[in-house]
């Protein structure tokens, strides 16, 4: 599969709410993870069961009212997708996010995710 192809099966995973399945169809063994607004040690992290650990900690700990998902954006080897999404974090009150990811995919597998937040 080429990168057209993977982001557009991708994000159609994405918008199923089927992320596991996309991060198991398409993450390489030695995916890194960007997250700098998470704290400690999930702002950085390095491989499949790390990445997917902290896919895990967010769904146990987000009830999820909306998810959004734009995208595609193509370019070259990455690939951005816009998440909208509506949330209350445990322990918290619900908040509408914004986020986009960016997506490097080498050999066929995506190799780099990175999260980017607008402000406001």
């Amino acid at each position: 599969m080429n990168t057209r192809d993977i982001a557009i099966r991708f994000t159609e995973l994405c918008r199923a709410l089927k992320l596991e399945e996309a991060a198991e169809e398409f993450w390489s063994d030695d995916v890194v993870s960007i997250e700098p607004p998470m704290m400690g040690d999930m702002a950085r992290l390095e491989g499949r069961e790390a990445v997917a650990a902290k896919g895990k900690w967010w769904a146990e700990n987000h009830e999820v009212h909306a998810f959004r998902v734009e995208g595609p954006f193509i370019n070259g080897d990455e690939f951005a997708i816009r998440f909208e999404m509506d949330v209350t974090p445990r322990g918290k009150s619900r908040v509408v996010t914004t986020e986009i990811a960016l997506y490097t995919v080498r050999g066929g597998k995506i190799v780099e995710e990175k999260y980017y937040y607008g402000e406001g």
